[in-house]
């Protein structure tokens, strides 16, 4: 039984978090499935877009808690593969957004951190429940704190506390919390805004966004300004701006 399911439509990937049994946690076998779906999608030059949605109630539960209690003993957790996930996410040369319809803890939290763009029902909930459990949110670190504001970050991962959608939005680890019935509709829009991009230009600037480049890096900056300006795809776009018409990259409708 698959724990992951893909479908591929007008240039969107979607993976979908489908092992609802155990609310989406992140299995060794879920984890192992995830990767394989952005590896593909991130060499599939149909894909543009990749949205990670979910089936269940929950988007996910963080860590499998029960593979981890298993395999304390050997070293081998699952969490050891946690961070393949994260830096697959993050650093796919293709936007990710995150669909979440529904509660989201820990380890969960990291992966919706790790997209590029978020969306999340006002309902759903979020946790940093680590140090309630005795351990504490170190690997998620990398893709949370450059997203929330340092006292929300101390607050949220200090004392463990349930937090809303809406929480979630003004701590800025989602873009929007909205009614569930509106989620739809605005990851098609971010997905038709995103698919105008040219697909190596959004992974340059992916890049660029990870880096957050300061006034000593100027020099570089131009240097790199120049290459795409320089650029198949910066010649294209700059043709088709002119003469009022799609750019080549731009799927047909």
């Amino acid at each position: 039984m698959p724990y992951i399911r893909s479908s591929h439509a007008g240039g969107i990937t979607t993976l979908v978090l489908d092992s609802p049994a155990n609310r989406n946690a992140l299995s060794t076998g879920l984890m192992r499935e995830l990767l394989a779906g952005l590896s593909a999608a991130a060499t599939d030059e149909a894909t543009r877009v990749v949205v990670l949605d979910h089936t269940g109630t929950v988007f996910c539960s963080g860590a499998d808690l029960s593979e981890t209690a298993a395999a304390a003993s050997s070293g081998d957790m699952p969490a050891n593969m946690m961070g393949d996930v994260l830096a697959a996410v993050a650093e796919s040369p293709k936007p990710v957004i995150a669909v979440v319809r529904g509660p989201a803890r820990a380890g969960g939290v990291g992966l919706i951190a790790a997209a590029d763009l978020a969306v999340c029902a006002g309902t759903a909930t979020f946790a940093f429940s680590e140090v309630r459990l005795g351990v504490i949110p170190a690997l998620i670190s990398a893709t949370v704190l450059p997203r929330l504001a340092p006292r929300a970050a101390a607050e949220l991962y200090l004392t463990g506390d349930v937090f809303d959608g809406a929480k979630a939005a003004q701590a800025g680890l989602v873009n929007a919390s909205v009614a569930a019935e509106d989620i739809d509709a605005v990851v098609s829009a971010w997905c038709a805004s995103l698919v105008l991009g040219a697909p190596g230009a959004l992974a340059a600037t992916k890049q660029l966004l990870r880096r957050s480049p300061t006034l000593s890096d100027i020099n570089e900056l131009s240097a790199l300004s120049l290459e795409f300006f320089s650029s198949a795809e910066g010649r294209e776009g700059v043709a088709a701006f002119r003469a009022k018409r799609a750019a080549s990259w731009v799927p047909p409708t």
